[in-house]
């Protein structure tokens, strides 16, 4: 089975999330791509960004509380490939 891919929907980059991927930030710090986050120093939701297409799970129930349509990277993986927006 192949490796879900990421699409950035402005630039239309393509990322692998590998199976060694905790959630969608280590994907983005894999493949050198700028992601505002503040998780690391406490604050949950600075990475919040729109799910254009897809699905995600949510290894942990997010912090910070999210619209339908948004997902917070440092806390989910995709299931399939996803498109996003941010």
């Amino acid at each position: 089975m192949s490796q879900p891919i990421v699409t950035l929907s402005a630039n239309g980059k393509r990322l692998a999330c590998l199976a060694g991927h905790k959630n969608l930030l280590d994907v983005f710090e894999h493949h050198d791509v700028d992601v505002e986050y503040q998780c690391r120093e406490g604050y949950c939701g600075s990475c919040r960004m729109r799910l254009v297409s897809g699905e995600v799970t949510y290894s942990e129930k997010p912090l910070a509380f999210i619209s339908e349509g948004e997902i917070l990277p440092c806390c989910c993986l995709p299931i399939g490939d996803v498109e996003l927006e941010f």
